[in-house]
This record gives C-alpha cells, sequence and structure tokens, in this order.
C-alpha cells in the first residue's frame, strides 16, 4: 500500500492518505507533502473535502425520510415543490437521487480554467439561483431513460428536506447521521471557507502554475458536496450504513439496487448507480460500492464490500502537475492492491 501511494505521488497527487481495513487488520499509510515547498508530511488524521461523497450522506436522509412516510420516491418534484421547474411533473425523487432526471447540471457553466475559480472562489450561492440555472434549459433527456450525473439533483433535493421537514438538510444530516455515529471530525460548512483541524492544502493548475486553492466558500457544491470530513469518519458512516444501523432493509435494498449498466457512461470506476451511491469495478468481482468525489484541490474515494469485509478510504490533494489518465489509472490501482491483493 506505500508503494501505490507513493506510486500516486508520482503521478501527479501532492499529498495521499489510504486506509484499508481487511478483516481485523486496519492501517493508514500516507504519502507525499501537506503543503508544497516545505518538508511538512500528509496527516494521517487529516481532513478534507469530500466533495460528492456528500450524497449518500443525503441519501441516507431521504430514505429515512421514506420510512418515516415523509417522502414517497415515486412521487414528482412537482407534487412536492410547486413551481420549482417547467417540468417538474416529469421528474420523480427517484429520479433525482439516482441521475436519470435529464436536468442540466448547473456545474457545467462554472467548469471552465482556473482563473473563473480565482475570481469566484469565495461567492455565495443561493440554491435557487444554481437551480434556475437548469430550469432555464431544456431537459436533457426524458427522465428515467438515461443516466447522466448532475448536482444540480441534489441541491433540489435539499430543498426537499427543508420542505418536508422544516429544518435545514444540514441539521437533519447532523442530528440523524453525525451525531449517532459520533462523527466529530466531520462538518457541513455551510459558506466558511476554511477546513477546520489538521489538514494538507490542494492546489489547481492555472496558468502553468500550481495555485493554493485550499480556501473556498463551498455554497458552490452546497448539498451536492459541500462536506469535510477524514477517512476515519468515512469508514464509520459507510460501515454503519452497511451494517444496518441507517437504514431498515427495504430502503436499504432501494439505495442498493443499481441501474441497469447500459445506462452508465461516464462514471469513473462506476459499473452502476444505486440511490446516492455507486456500485464499483475492481478486480476480483467483489460485491463494491462507494462513492468517488472530485472539488478544486481535492479528490476522495471510499469503497467497501457489502460484508464489510474489505474497506478503504483514499484522499488526494492535487499538486504541481495536471492529473492526467497516469494518475486515474495509479488510483485504480491502488484500490485494487487495498481490497483484491
Amino acid at each position: 500500500m506505500q508503494k501505490a501511494a507513493d506510486r500516486l505521488v508520482e503521478a501527479g497527487a501532492g499529498g495521499v492518505q489510504f486506509r484499508v481495513a481487511r478483516g481485523s487488520e486496519e492501517f493508514v499509510v500516507t504519502s507525499g507533502l501537506a503543503e508544497l515547498g516545505t518538508d511538512r508530511p500528509v496527516p494521517a488524521d487529516g481532513r478534507f473535502r469530500i466533495s460528492c461523497i456528500t450524497k449518500p450522506f443525503v441519501a441516507v436522509v431521504v430514505l429515512q425520510l421514506v420510512a418515516e412516510g415523509k417522502i414517497v420516491l415515486d412521487r414528482t418534484v412537482e407534487s412536492y415543490l410547486p413551481g420549482l421547474l417547467p417540468y417538474g411533473e416529469k421528474i420523480t425523487i427517484r429520479n433525482l437521487l439516482q441521475h436519470t432526471s435529464g436536468l442540466y447540471n448547473y456545474a457545467d457553466s462554472f467548469q471552465k480554467p482556473g482563473d473563473r475559480f480565482l475570481r469566484d472562489r469565495y461567492k455565495d450561492y443561493d440554491p435557487a439561483d444554481l437551480i434556475a440555472i437548469a430550469a432555464a434549459k431544456p431537459l436533457e433527456f426524458e427522465p428515467g431513460t438515461k443516466f447522466a450525473y448532475c448536482n444540480t439533483n441534489y441541491f433540489i433535493i435539499g430543498l426537499l428536506i427543508d420542505k418536508v421537514t422544516g429544518r435545514s438538510y444540514r441539521t437533519e444530516i447532523t442530528e440523524r447521521v453525525l451525531e449517532p455515529l459520533k462523527l466529530t471530525e466531520t462538518v457541513l460548512p455551510g459558506h466558511d471557507p476554511n477546513i477546520p483541524g489538521p489538514h494538507a492544502r490542494g492546489y489547481m493548475q492555472i496558468g502553468g502554475e500550481a495555485v493554493d486553492v485550499t480556501l473556498m466558500n463551498p455554497s458552490e457544491a452546497g448539498c451536492a458536496g459541500e462536506i469535510i470530513s477524514t477517512t476515519r469518519d468515512l469508514d464509520t458512516f459507510f460501515s454503519a450504513l452497511f451494517s444496518g444501523k441507517l437504514l431498515n432493509e427495504p430502503e436499504f435494498k432501494e439505495m442498493t439496487t443499481p441501474l441497469p449498466p447500459e445506462m452508465i457512461e461516464n462514471l469513473p470506476m462506476g459499473i452502476g448507480y444505486g440511490l446516492g451511491i455507486m456500485k464499483l469495478a475492481n478486480d476480483n468481482d467483489l460485491d463494491l460500492w462507494g462513492h468517488g468525489a472530485g472539488i478544486p484541490g481535492y479528490a476522495t474515494l471510499a469503497a467497501t464490500t457489502q460484508d464489510l469485509s474489505a474497506r478503504c478510504q483514499l484522499s488526494f490533494t492535487i499538486g504541481d502537475k495536471d492529473f492526467g489518465p497516469e494518475a486515474e489509472e495509479a488510483v485504480i490501482r491502488g484500490v485494487n492492491v487495498a481490497l483484491c491483493s
């Protein structure tokens, strides 16, 4: 595992944390630097932006509300949030959770070279404004007919949680997930640009230079990707999820029923998608689930077998190189070493 982490640094990562659990054995390896230009090592308990791994946390809250009779997966967005979308009567809550809504991904309007990020990194974003970007565009396909990963879906889910509970999705995640599991290293920062606690710094290639992008207002990611956590807390969360501590069996089955493989395109390492969670490819055909994520400066992958016998959480910062196919291959190789060797 140390060699796998080192290879990832050689391929372009600035610093790497890799937590592995196999049976009774559990350990963390690190590689690289916490800050370029220093000799400071990556902290083994470092915090990082988990970005899209926020989605499984959100999906758990929605499915708990399903169990309580407050949300019905096959009811439409229009029935819960009238007038939010011009075609809200076509899109169900299930479509949002599994990315089959056909909505335009508001994030695509932001994903331009780094100059845009530097200009807007501290800007406050209102969820309704970001949803409006998507609502102003036609559906990209008929809901339920295709899969297309789309952050707009989860911004709408955030409003749905607010509507049916009368409380913010941050409060619901905190009280339903973080506090019961004692995830004390996990936070929903809202508009706070800082990463609390020990952490490695993340970088972005801008104008041929590695620019420190550690600080950012995460409201741009919001309900789709704002959470900050650690590999230890992610392992606790996924272990609780797959051991039945967070969901009843009917809702867990809904969450882990993947879309047909022929519907999945352009999902790195993913061979299926359930409700807020991915079915992951691996060398040993393990029944492997988790989620991948990326946000300026940071990339993360969490994976676990259904029986929890093999688990890993990988976080790495982007360093002073462009992150290309060689680095992506190093990630895949590292996960397979962790879980399949």
